[in-house]
């Protein structure tokens, strides 16, 4: 498959050494992510370094060069525990929220982003959790895309484009057709995450593809069959990741 790679929790304060780190790796072989900001970061586990001041120039500097945006919820805190349509955690800045609610905050964020000069019409969800109610409030706030959901080609449903992660890094790798993205922390990743980045992207170079070019690719539709599938998967990923936490 042809691989994306998108960076989630990018913030003023964010670990700043990691990210121009993988940033290094992202230059080397010329694929330039998608990058996820939340505009008002409250989340005090994305607090690690002292804030850039010129965070939002960079930003948009490497908007310039070829990176994409989407905005990251809005203040990145989980304010309920509901899993939403796309089951991968049991928590949500948004899932579980009246439609009222869940409006007024994205509005809130897209609008801090253009005050700042960015405007983006994709939508990451932290904990990649969201429901019908964020769906239809991202579509009257004129989002169009989301990355997130499973597959091998970007989907439309519910009238918004979907760009599928990766269920399974290693599985994902063995297939030849098809696109998914990878999906990047470098705020928690160590030594041992890097070398083995570095050797994938070393041993895949000819799958990598910039964000950009993902979003080039038409969309099927997708129909309730394939969205009560995709459900399911998720479902299974998060019963199997609590499963191998408990025997931890």
């Amino acid at each position: 498959m042809k691989i994306a790679i998108r960076m989630d929790d990018i913030t003023p304060d964010m670990d700043w050494a990691k990210f121009l780190r993988f940033k290094e790796l992202c230059d080397l072989y010329q694929v330039k992510p998608l990058i996820g900001v939340v505009p008002e970061n409250q989340d005090s586990m994305l607090h690690i370094d002292e804030a850039r001041e010129d965070f939002w120039e960079y930003v948009l500097q490497l908007q310039k060069d070829g990176w994409s945006i989407a905005q990251h919820g809005c203040t990145h805190i989980y304010s309920t525990k509901k899993k939403g349509c796309f089951p991968l955690n049991a928590l949500s800045e948004f899932a579980g929220r009246s439609y009222e609610e869940q409006y007024a905050t994205l509005k809130r964020g897209k609008q801090m982003l253009e005050e700042h000069g960015i405007y983006t019409d994709m939508f990451m969800a932290p904990a990649h959790s969201y429901d019908k109610n964020t769906l239809k409030a991202l579509k009257a706030l004129g989002f169009t895309k989301l990355t997130d959901g499973f597959g091998k080609t970007p989907y439309r449903w519910q009238e918004l484009i979907f760009y599928p992660i990766s269920f399974k890094q290693s599985s994902s790798l063995k297939k030849k057709k098809g696109y998914t993205t990878f999906v990047i922390h470098a705020n928690t990743m160590n030594d041992k995450d890097f070398e083995r980045y570095e050797n994938l992207f070393q041993a895949y170079s000819d799958r990598l593809i910039s964000y950009n070019e993902y979003m080039k690719q038409e969309p099927k539709q997708r129909n309730w069959l394939g969205a009560v599938k995709e459900y399911a998967i998720a479902m299974t990923k998060y019963c199997l990741v609590r499963v191998a936490s408990l025997r931890k």
